[in-house]
């Protein structure tokens, strides 16, 4: 059995994270097995668009910490699960953020999900670049939407909330971890 994660972030108004979310999930069923929860001190206390999401599930109360504590301690745990490989969407933007992790393989989830010849789900009537990309509307909210059929979903803006809806996507297209694009 093997394990890989899927995670998300969130900056503050100066660009820097605020939130990291980690769910490890199950390579053969995409459910989640375990799954943690950063806020990052002092650079949450600057604020950024969604500052009000950062304590908004009570169920799931983050580890408050520094960025060195909070990024040692995620590889540690993934290394425990022997994670090898990251998952996000739009994962570019994660990795840049994150350097810490640069030891891990990165996968972008969106260089499936907005494709054409990997999404079946995309309406013929979407339009699209020559390269299959749609132009338009496949942020986590519009595809997790469209994959679902779930019209009143609305994306949180909560890093590990988000964390969970990008392993749903990836478990709603029906592809191996192994598909996903190496970045």
């Amino acid at each position: 059995m093997g394990y890989f994660a899927v995670i998300d972030t969130e900056t503050n108004w100066v660009d820097r994270v605020m939130s990291i979310g980690t769910v490890i999930a199950d390579c053969d069923t995409f459910q989640p097995v375990d799954m943690k929860y950063h806020v990052l001190t002092p650079e949450y206390e600057i604020g950024g668009m969604y500052e009000n999401e950062l304590f908004s599930d009570p169920n799931r109360m983050p580890v408050i910490c520094s960025r060195a504590e909070a990024l040692n301690a995620i590889l540690c745990w993934l290394s425990g699960f022997g994670v090898t490989d990251i998952y996000a969407y739009n994962a570019s933007f994660d990795r840049n953020h994150l350097p810490e992790l640069s030891s891990l393989v990165w996968h972008d989830i969106i260089r499936i999900a907005a494709y054409r010849q990997y999404n079946p789900k995309i309406p013929a009537s979407a339009e699209c670049c020559s390269t299959g990309r749609m132009k338009r509307n496949y942020g986590v909210e519009p595809m997790l939407k469209l994959l679902s059929g779930a019209q009143s979903y609305r994306e949180t803006h909560n890093a590990l909330l988000d964390a969970l809806d990008e392993l749903e996507i990836m478990r709603l297209l029906g592809l191996k971890p192994r598909d996903y694009i190496k970045l």
